[in-house]
């Protein structure tokens, strides 16, 4: 039988260590993919270390497990019902998975799937070892199987390691998409220096978005980020100003049509009511961060000003594709990324830069194929 490599972990709090598996054949619905690489995701780290401390409310996978959510790689073979894919194509896998017969994955309203599960990390509900269970590879290993729905086609002029960057990249961009972003519209990026903010940058821009108001507190992180569209990007140093003021003021008191909250769990919530404060009237927030302690929004500005703040998790294969024809064309520009490629034994290395990074222009990626 062959084998392949895969770093699983074995208990939780420990490192990963790499171990010999048999290889997955992929069942009629699904394809068979040859990882070339895999994002390491920021928060992977807190996950593992401190579950279920953090994130009591977000199932894993029972142990040992395979971890890896962004997986890009060459498509090696198919299932006998699969059809519209064959071997050799170059392929991102979208890592979200519903159980495909609740009302809301019959309506092909996957995401909102109670037992919605992040293939290679998370679930979010007890459904999702169910899901686990048929679907046990991550992206940090050789191979993966996954049903060939989840496929996103990777043309030529996207790398591998620009692939493995689709999964927050794709959360902003749903986001924007569920606020009705528009061209020639403004907005606010709270958080626009990370990982997440830095995709929703790069997808407001390719959106056609006319002034983007860009939050963060490192500097130099936030003056690399102007240089992308000086005149359409304008940062923000949190702690320095009030977010509602400055945009209050370039706007002629009118407000931002939308903001994109990309904070993490340790931001201020009042640095989302700050935001939240900046909107025009019938202003969208949309939420695609993690700040952890309640938000209390007051409810005249909910009914009497019409502004929304609205939930949104991750993004749908037919999202993806627009992502790739974007970065196709050369509207979404994938080049910023500097791209920090591990081998998989490597793999406990990575997760340690990821302490490291430069800000969201930091892509660190593990490579399977390389030994």
């Amino acid at each position: 039988m062959k084998t392949m490599r895969a770093a699983r972990l074995h208990k939780v709090g420990e490192q990963f260590q790499v171990d010999e598996i048999s290889v997955p054949e992929p069942r009629p619905t699904d394809v068979l993919v040859k990882v070339q690489a895999c994002g390491v995701v920021p928060n992977l780290h807190n996950v593992v270390a401190h579950y279920p401390e953090w994130f009591p409310f977000l199932p894993l996978p029972k142990l040992p497990a395979i971890y890896g959510l962004d997986a890009a790689g060459i498509v090696e073979k198919v299932g006998s019902h699969v059809v519209g894919v064959k071997a050799g194509d170059r392929v991102y896998v979208n890592p979200g998975l519903s159980c495909g017969s609740c009302p809301a994955c019959r309506r092909r309203d996957n995401t909102n799937c109670p037992a919605y599960t992040f293939q290679g990390y998370f679930g979010f509900g007890p459904g999702s070892q169910r899901i686990f269970e048929d679907y046990p590879y991550g992206g940090f290993g050789e191979y993966l199987i996954a049903p060939a729905t989840n496929l996103v086609q990777l043309p030529e002029s996207i790398s591998f390691e620009q692939g493995a960057r689709f999964g927050y990249i794709g959360t902003a961009y749903a986001g924007l998409r569920k606020a009705s972003l528009e061209a020639g519209q403004t907005l606010v990026i709270d958080g626009a220096t990370g990982t997440l903010g830095l995709g929703g940058t790069l997808c407001a821009l390719a959106m056609g978005a006319r002034t983007i108001f860009a939050t963060g507190r490192n500097k130099e992180l936030l003056t690399q980020l102007k240089a992308l569209a000086p005149d359409r990007i304008h940062p923000i140093a949190l702690g320095e100003h009030s977010v509602h003021d400055v945009v209050m003021e370039a706007t002629d008191g009118f407000g931002a049509d939308v903001v994109l909250q990309c904070l993490g769990p340790q931001a201020p919530v009042s640095n989302v009511l700050d935001s939240f404060k900046a909107m025009k009237h019938g202003g969208k927030m949309v939420s695609v961060g993690g700040v952890s302690d309640p938000i209390p929004l007051e409810p005249f500005p909910l009914m009497c000003q019409q502004k929304s703040l609205i939930g949104s998790l991750w993004f749908t294969p037919a999202e993806g594709e627009n992502m790739a024809a974007m970065a196709d064309s050369g509207t979404l520009d994938l080049s910023v990324f500097e791209h920090e490629v591990f081998r998989l034994e490597q793999i406990n290395e990575a997760l340690e830069a990821v302490n490291h990074r430069h800000g969201g222009f930091t892509n660190i990626v593990i490579n399977p194929t390389l030994v």
